[in-house]
């Protein structure tokens, strides 16, 4: 089978970087256009891109010739990990010319008819798609999002207990540095500290939720109604995002019907057979302090989130600790799971993968 080429807008960065790395030697998609700032533009990557995971970047990648932002593009499926300032033009742009632009940048993710998606808790949200095409006058593009990388386990860890009637909920994150990007936070100000502030994700964590896990009628979305309050923090550690999260329950449940539900939790069909997906979307960790990041992060070659600490709330009913890898499952590999998403659900054009071959066991 041929797959399917691809671009990567963003892809110097370090979003962009762990964008390349996930897609090298994925069954599907193979990366055919780098995009870079104006600086990079000409340059092979090697010399463009600061590569700052471990390793290095692919032999193809890196003796490929960066585009500049506004250079044509032939890829019909485009990955952005643009800033939100290029981003509300450019994603725009590309997918009114006929690119299907799945984007980790937070430009357009509360547009009223752009799917906020994360497959295993909305892939019925792809639906939406229609609607956007048709209002937009668009016949094969489309803009899909993916959340901020710390509502990512909030939702993940929501999802299942909407059966108990959710009704309030507190959250204080524990942000990694890498959410910051490249370089990032001073090490002047991160090491041997905590910064009680994370700017613009608190309001995200409060609004991202309501629209993710609401309910596409056909037309749109109807939110779900839900009273949140968010504190973000920024940590030192390097990947890796954790929340503390207090919540009530209407129907009052017992601590092992909350346990059982969030592990039988599995995504839809075709999201759980999808190369990306995890085979077990969550895990609850007994240990009395996990989860960790160091320790958890990679759950699930850090597709999956982990779950630990849950007791009983005075406050609030109930209390527990959720972890996700932020720039895997929270950004880059997000991305990925919903293309493949899209690619087997018709919106890639004549792309149609013959098989599913999953990258990893989920272990």
């Amino acid at each position: 089978m041929d797959k399917l080429k691809v671009a990567i807008l963003g892809a110097t960065g370090a979003v962009g970087q762990r964008f390349i790395q996930l897609l090298d030697n994925h069954p599907w998609f193979e990366v055919a256009e780098l995009v870079g700032s104006e600086r990079s533009a000409g340059k092979p990557y090697i010399e463009a891109a600061n590569w700052v995971l471990d390793g290095t970047p692919p032999t193809k990648i890196a003796h490929m010739t960066v585009k500049g932002l506004h250079d044509s593009l032939e890829s019909p499926l485009v990955f952005s990990a643009l800033p939100k300032e290029p981003a509300l033009l450019r994603e725009v742009e590309l997918a009114s010319a006929g690119h299907v632009v799945c984007t980790n940048a937070s430009a357009h993710r509360m547009a009223e008819d752009v799917p906020l998606l994360l497959p295993e808790i909305n892939a019925d949200h792809i639906g939406l798609i229609d609607v956007q095409r048709r209002k937009r006058g668009w016949t094969s593009g489309a803009l899909v999002a993916n959340s901020n990388c710390t509502t990512m386990p909030v939702v993940m860890t929501l999802k299942p207990l909407m059966q108990f009637g959710i009704t309030r909920l507190m959250m204080v994150s524990q942000q990694a540095i890498s959410g910051a990007g490249y370089p990032g936070v001073a090490s002047l100000d991160i090491l041997d500290n905590i910064i009680p502030y994370v700017s613009g994700d608190e309001g995200k964590m409060e609004t991202e939720p309501n629209k993710m896990l609401g309910k596409f009628n056909g037309d749109r979305i109807e939110a779900f109604e839900v009273i949140s309050s968010a504190t973000c923090t920024r940590v030192p550690v390097i990947d890796g995002h954790l929340v503390n999260i207090s919540v009530s329950l209407a129907q009052q449940p017992t601590i092992d019907d909350i346990i059982q539900a969030w592990e039988s939790f599995r995504g839809p069909a075709p999201v759980p057979s999808l190369p990306s997906a995890p085979q077990k979307p969550l895990q609850y960790l007994p240990q009395i302090d996990r989860p960790q990041p160091r320790r958890d992060r990679m759950f699930g070659n850090g597709m999956a989130t982990s779950i630990g600490r849950l007791r009983q709330c005075p406050i609030l009913g109930y209390k527990f600790v959720t972890l996700s890898h932020n720039t895997i499952r929270g950004a880059a590999g997000c991305s990925i799971l919903n293309a493949e998403l899209l690619a087997v659900s018709g919106y890639l054009g004549e792309f149609t993968p013959a098989t599913v071959d999953r990258l990893q066991t989920g272990d």
